[in-house]
């Protein structure tokens, strides 16, 4: 099967602390990899240098056969990927619309600010915020959004840059019901168009229903991968996570 992206033998540490440690994971293209493990097992901490938020110390990204061992945050766009944070980041102070139009323009913030859009752009942001039940808030200023609905604005923005992988990080930590059936759909659609998903979750039950894959990590080291089924069923990772 075809990989989106892999990583090999990737090490991230802090005052010498391997917070990453030697960490060979493969991402198939077209499908939802979990991303699971105990807090403080490096999950997060994996994206972060996998997205360049954070350099490598050691070992190499391989982005579509391309080995990155240095990468940006600005390096990440042109690598084709994207990401979501536990944090939600928006610009606040601008309103719902203007959050998707600076994504699908490309322009900064200024620019979204004071210019007009094109009725394109308009109307893809009109239908990317109806995807997510967020259409109805366009004008209103970031943050005045509820917590759920600050979440699905961050999701549907990673979702209007148009990459090849979207790593999602804990996207239904704190939503309702209602809510993460619309994050669900977003995924599906994800990879229904080709896409790739990297998902890190604590929920078990929504890793058994959406992950075709899934790499379980413990203190930055890979403590166990496969399928759900199996993954769930390893005693490690029952010993280590699970805690039953």
């Amino acid at each position: 099967m075809k990989e989106a992206l892999k990583t090999k033998a990737l090490v991230k540490q802090f005052d010498g602390v391997r917070a990453v440690d030697h960490l060979s994971l493969s991402f198939p293209q077209g499908k939802i990899t979990g991303l699971i493990g105990p807090n403080g097992s490096g999950k997060t901490t994996c994206i972060n240098v996998l997205t360049g938020m954070l350099p490598i110390d050691g070992g190499a990204v391989i982005v579509h056969d391309a080995h990155v061992e240095h990468m940006k945050p600005y390096d990440v766009l042109g690598y084709g990927m994207t990401r979501t944070f536990q944090t939600i980041r928006l610009f606040e102070q601008m309103t719902v619309l203007d959050n998707l139009l600076v994504v699908l323009t490309e322009r900064g913030v200024g620019s979204a600010l004071f210019e007009r859009h094109g009725e394109y752009h308009v109307k893809k942001a009109e239908e990317l915020l109806e995807r997510v039940d967020l259409l109805k808030k366009k004008n209103e200023l970031a943050v005045n959004l509820s917590y759920g609905q600050r979440k699905l604005l961050e999701i549907v923005r990673a979702v209007a840059v148009n990459v090849d992988v979207y790593f999602l990080d804990e996207p239904f930590a704190g939503l309702f019901p209602e809510m993460r059936k619309i994050v669900i759909r977003v995924i599906n659609e994800l990879v229904q168009a080709g896409k790739t998903v990297i998902l890190v979750e604590h929920d078990m039950t929504l890793i058994r229903e959406l992950t075709d894959y899934v790499f379980v990590l413990e203190s930055g080291k890979l403590l166990a991968e496969g399928t759900p089924e199996e993954v769930l069923k390893n005693k490690e990772v029952v010993d280590a996570y699970l805690g039953e």
